[in-house]
């Protein structure tokens, strides 16, 4: 079985990693997850994003954002 990616941006203003890496890893608790810029600016400014297995996840926030997460996990 492919192990889960999860990529996330540490610069954009949408997303807090502080906050957001924790509730992953309740989620995916063995996801190999990566910080760093994931070249998504415009959209990581505005709104909260993650990368799923190359597939990105865009939502207004992070609660929505998670809850997206739970939704492509099924």
């Amino acid at each position: 079985m492919l192990r889960t990616r999860i990529k996330i941006c540490d610069k954009c203003r949408g997303t807090n990693v502080e906050t957001l890496v924790p509730r992953i890893k309740e989620i995916l608790p063995d996801a190999e997850i990566q910080i760093g810029c994931q070249n998504f600016c415009g959209i990581g400014q505005t709104k909260a994003f993650l990368i799923l297995n190359h597939k990105p996840i865009i939502a207004e926030n992070e609660d929505e954002l998670i809850e997206k997460l739970k939704e492509s996990c099924k």
